[in-house]
């Protein structure tokens, strides 16, 4: 219910407050920030340094460092950026504080949608809402007469024709990384199959006949990719779109302000979105919902924890937003839609809609079983069945481990 309010929220567009002159206050603390290093924290570490002495690290590996860093005493980083996928090791090591008594002197201009409440308390604060949602060249597909696909099974079809017409280097690009990223491929397409990751009791559930469907469907994709698809990360398929190599992808709805970057793009004004195929008839885009935001480490003083909120409120303020408003679906006063944002809305707002990514403990074992099994499947050195039933043996010696199972 969570998620379904703030992807709604990110689909309307906000009445605008006044917007501020740079920062409304000269910062004395020292506040450092980890954070993923896509356009939209770009835009938001840029307004916090406003406010002086900000030091940001952008890295699109933050989630495998955020855990160890906030252990620290005192943590490395005041500020970081997190999403509902990557909250959850920092809420089970309590490393974040509560923010409600930041929220009540600071935040006045959040919106509830903003805040995300555990167990009856804010831990964090939603910048914007994401997903991943088919991009697409509009002018390939204008030149073959094609379709927008809103099936996979008509997105291979597409990409067939694609492929004989020769008009780009590949039909396809995908995030299938191996690790997190081929993961949250699978992911998608699991839950697009109608999967379920694990059972009431925490025992694994993907040895199933959805996991298998969903391995067959992701292979059956890489036959239209660059075959160096494993080392495919959201830059990477960016920057394929950007060089005019691909025709489309199933990618974050953040990326699409990059492909009119014209410093940048090839591409500009010929990449569309599109609601998230769907994996099977009736069902749901195959896709998960995620927010993104900021939280603030427990492992430091009360002075510097206040400066990190109050810079952070001015990277999130409506000033911020009109300057970067196509850099995400934000959840920000001020924010208008864009015509890019269309298909993150379309894949939000689907009947039946897409779930959110599940933000417990034993998704993010499943999470990092997936990443560690799966390029088995991929290179060839496990059957689809193997590879599932390797996922199943990783994640019930970590959840043992956890204290999850028996």
């Amino acid at each position: 219910m969570l998620m379904k309010k703030l992807a709604l929220a990110g689909v309307i567009a906000m009445m605008g407050s006044t917007a501020m002159a740079a920062c409304a206050f000269e910062n004395e603390v020292e506040v450092k920030s980890l954070s993923a290093g896509f356009e939209a924290w770009k835009a938001v570490t840029d307004a916090m340094a406003e406010c002086g002495m900000v030091q940001a690290e952008l890295d699109q590996e933050f989630r495998t460092k955020q855990p160890a860093a906030f252990a620290a005493d005192p943590s490395l980083y005041a500020l970081g950026g997190v999403s509902n996928g990557t909250i959850t090791p920092l809420l089970n090591e309590g490393t974040i504080r509560p923010l409600d008594d930041l929220v009540a002197k600071y935040g006045q201009n959040l919106t509830p949608n903003q805040l995300i409440q555990i167990d009856g308390q804010v831990m964090a604060v939603a910048m914007m809402v994401n997903t991943q949602h088919l991009m697409y060249r509009t002018d390939i597909f204008e030149d073959l007469g094609l379709e927008v696909p809103k099936t996979y099974s008509e997105l291979l079809a597409v990409a067939a024709t694609i492929q004989e017409a020769g008009v780009v280097d590949y039909p396809l690009g995908a995030t299938m990384k191996s690790g997190w990223n081929l993961a949250q491929d699978f992911n998608n397409m699991f839950v697009g199959f109608g999967g379920t990751f694990y059972n009431d009791d925490s025992t694994p559930n993907v040895n199933t006949e959805a996991g298998r469907q969903a391995l067959v469907m992701m292979s059956g994709l890489t036959e239209f990719m660059d075959p160096e698809y494993l080392v495919s990360d959201s830059t990477y398929v960016q920057q394929q779109f950007q060089q005019g190599k691909i025709a489309m992808a199933n990618l974050w709805a953040s990326r699409g302000g990059a492909m009119d970057d014209e410093a940048e793009s090839q591409v500009v004004g010929l990449v569309g979105s599109a609601a998230a195929p769907t994996a099977m008839d009736g069902g749901s885009p195959a896709t998960t919902l995620w927010w993104d935001g900021i939280v603030i480490a427990k492992n430091i003083d009360d002075a510097t924890a206040e400066a990190a909120f109050r810079v952070a409120m001015e990277g999130l303020d409506s000033e911020m937003v009109s300057a970067n408003n196509d850099d995400a679906i934000w959840l920000v006063e001020g924010y208008q839609p864009s015509a890019m944002a269309s298909g993150a809305i379309a894949t939000a707002t689907a009947q039946p809609a897409p779930p959110s990514y599940p933000s417990t403990s034993q998704m993010g074992l499943m999470h990092t079983a997936l990443g560690n099994e799966l390029p088995a499947f991929f290179t060839g050195d496990a059957t689809a069945e193997e590879a599932l039933a390797a996922v199943e043996e990783a994640y019930t010696a970590a959840a043992r481990e956890a204290g999850l199972l028996e």
